[in-house]
């Protein structure tokens, strides 16, 4: 026996001794992911618009990063969907096609109406009533939003609201895609620059699904979702068909 324990601790010795070498990639990998997160925020919020070429030489200035963790954080975005990588000219901001709005929205009604129909009846916990706490305040913000005539606030607390009914799931896998999804959305919408055209007509139906998700209603909040997001992918994938096709 104490042989056998004794060549068991010789294994994990071995195999401990074979992970240090990979240590120096914990750093790295770390870096890339934030320098991921602020470039990806920078992009949704539209300081990087569709089309733009993003330099390495000063985005890696500016954030004081290396060429490879910079490259690494590109490669994230790109598999994101927000970049794109051309050969001899560079990383770009990505510009969404028409099938691709049309896919997300697939994608959206798949994820969001789910999300809804799996609270089943109420009354809630504490998990989904935070988080229907937290739909509540993304439509605060948007109505205040619109109220100052601030058309990007607005977008951007129209984004909360269905990251907001996401969260209902209580999936972390599922946020972490549909947060994704929503970035490559957003795309969509700076390329329309219309935010107001685009979401205030649903600030009257975002504060109906929740406060039905509120009564614990949720055959009828998935019932309005579910309207709402066939009328919305309609008006958005019409007009941006034209905006692509104009150039």
């Amino acid at each position: 026996m104490a042989g056998g324990a004794a060549k068991n601790d010789q294994w994990r010795l071995t195999e401990v001794a074979g992970l240090e070498g990979d240590r120096a990639l914990l750093g790295r990998s770390s870096t890339a992911e934030r320098v991921a997160d602020i470039l990806r925020d920078r992009i949704t919020e539209g300081y990087f618009p569709p089309g733009a070429r993003l330099s390495e030489e000063s985005i890696g200035g500016a954030l004081g990063v290396s060429r490879n963790t910079l490259r690494e954080a590109f490669r994230l975005l790109t598999h994101e969907r927000l970049l794109v990588h051309e050969l001899n000219r560079g990383v770009f901001v990505r510009m969404v096609t028409v099938e691709d709005l049309e896919d997300i929205y697939r994608v959206r009604m798949l994820v969001e109406c789910a999300a809804v129909r799996g609270l089943g009846p109420g009354p809630y916990g504490p998990g989904v009533t935070a988080a229907v706490a937290a739909i509540e305040a993304a439509v605060e913000a948007g109505e205040a939003a619109s109220g100052d005539r601030e058309w990007q606030a607005l977008s951007t607390a129209n984004i909360r609201f269905h990251q907001g009914v996401v969260a209902l799931a209580g999936s972390p896998r599922t946020d972490e895609l549909m947060r994704a999804v929503l970035a490559e959305l957003r795309l969509v919408f700076h390329v329309m620059a219309d935010p107001r055209r685009f979401h205030a007509p649903y600030l009257t139906r975002n504060r109906q699904i929740v406060e039905a998700l509120q009564a614990g209603d949720a055959p009828e909040a998935e019932r309005l979702l579910l309207s709402y997001l066939e009328d919305s992918r309609s008006q958005l994938s019409g007009a941006y068909a034209q905006r692509i096709a104009e150039g």
